[in-house]
């Protein structure tokens, strides 16, 4: 059984103890600086509200606070990790932070202690994210299996360095804004020939779910699935024709990019 700790429940935060709770053998802890937030999930998930403190004796860690609250978090942690390390007393801190690197968080501790930076996107929730991850050397593999088994409802996790954690983010952890506006648009154009607002997002969102579903399961490139759509002289043709006038691949390349960069500036 795994004891998870989660100090923040916010939206990312509340998606990742989502998954959990669809763990039977999880015991959740679950801590926010608006304890209301947190009671409402305690009653969702069948956990329990308790303070920084108390999540932070726990088996795993899990901060799920702004990047720019986080050291301050961390220092208030110090002597309740300080008193865990003179016990021997197993642990590690989960960070999900963004543009937050492992040495930082440990700096921030005082200590090299066991770090797993994690950067999830919010459809843990229902159990399909996609989590990149990576563990600071102090994490064992005992440590990393028992986090990968206590998150497995959460979706696809990733290994990556983590000088490829920020790059990676933009991709997953930005994804789903630039999915939902290219999803929206689709509909959009739906609604423009007739159909209704809930026919049109019902379609929309049900093709891009099983297109990308069927790319993972095929292993197909997604250009060879566009060709296979396209038909000589057919309708699918022109629509791409459309979208190539208005450089739509280069605007998404952008967005991606964009993201990237930001996060770098932090």
């Amino acid at each position: 059984m795994a004891k998870l700790g989660f100090i923040g429940t916010g939206n990312m935060g509340s998606a990742l103890a989502r998954a959990a709770a669809k763990v039977e053998s999880n015991e959740l802890l679950l801590a926010n600086r608006h304890e209301d937030k947190a009671i409402r999930l305690a009653a969702e998930l069948g956990g329990r509200v308790c303070s920084n403190l108390e999540a932070a004796c726990c088996d795993y860690i899990i901060l799920g606070v702004k990047p720019r609250g986080m050291g301050e978090l961390i220092r208030s942690l110090r002597e309740v990790l300080e008193q865990r390390k003179r016990r021997k007393d197993s642990f590690v801190i989960v960070s999900m932070a963004n543009a937050t690197s492992i040495k930082q968080v440990q700096n921030w501790a005082g200590d090299i202690y066991p770090v797993i930076r994690i950067m999830p996107n919010t459809p843990v929730a229902i159990g399909e994210g996609t989590i990149l991850y990576c563990c600071s050397d102090t994490v064992t593999e005992a440590q990393k299996q028992g986090f990968l088994s206590a998150m497995s409802r959460s979706g696809l996790f990733v290994p990556l360095s983590e000088s490829l954690i920020d790059a990676g983010a933009a991709v997953s952890g930005c994804g789903p804004a630039f999915i939902c506006a290219v999803l929206e648009a689709m509909a959009d154009g739906g609604v423009a020939c007739g159909l209704s607002r809930e026919d049109a997002l019902r379609l929309s969102a049900q093709t891009m779910a099983g297109t990308a579903k069927y790319l993972l399961q095929t292993g197909k490139h997604p250009g060879t699935v566009k060709d296979e759509v396209c038909s000589p002289g057919g309708s699918t043709i022109q629509g791409m024709r459309r979208l190539e006038q208005g450089a739509t691949r280069a605007d998404i390349m952008d967005a991606v990019i964009a993201s990237y960069e930001k996060s770098l500036e932090q």
